[in-house]
């Protein structure tokens, strides 16, 4: 699969642990930084570089680590199209691709570890959104609300 994978300098020691790993079950990954740690930059600029990835196409999915995985997560959002999770749990994980066509997963770097993350992300991975018409309904009504979101506000 191909990915795009993002973080801030909270993120950072859990990216580098991830990628490799990730690259190593085969997946095409596009490390979108930070490359080198520095506590002094903003989540919000890794985050637009893997929504705007997934958005494009270039990437099937996304995977986002920050502090919490809150602010990651809020910036993802504000893409059309892009549907981002805080997820740290392996449930969350596959259940938020099966039912809500999740395709950017975010991560807490302060929050989780290692192991873990590894089993969050390989049921985030391995998951398929399931065409019911359940589903799709409650995806239509999300994208027209994105929609008129689009409208903007104050």
């Amino acid at each position: 699969m191909r990915l795009a994978v993002g973080a801030d300098h909270a993120g950072f020691e859990l990216k580098n642990q991830l990628v490799p790993w990730l690259r190593s079950l085969g997946h095409q990954v596009a490390d979108l930084g930070a490359h080198q740690l520095d506590n002094d930059d903003d989540y919000p600029d890794f985050a637009a570089a893997v929504a705007e990835t997934v958005q494009s196409g270039n990437a099937e999915r996304g995977v986002l680590i920050c502090g919490s995985g809150v602010g990651a997560s809020i910036t993802a959002n504000k893409f059309i199209g892009i549907r981002a999770c805080l997820c740290h749990d392996t449930y969350t994980g596959h259940q938020g691709v099966e039912h809500d066509n999740m395709n950017v997963i975010c991560l807490g770097g302060r929050i989780i570890g290692i192991e873990l993350s590894k089993e969050i992300l390989t049921a985030f991975l391995s998951a398929s959104f399931i065409p019911e018409v359940r589903f799709q309904r409650r995806l239509d009504k999300l994208t027209q609300i994105e929609k008129r979101g689009l409208g903007g506000g104050p």
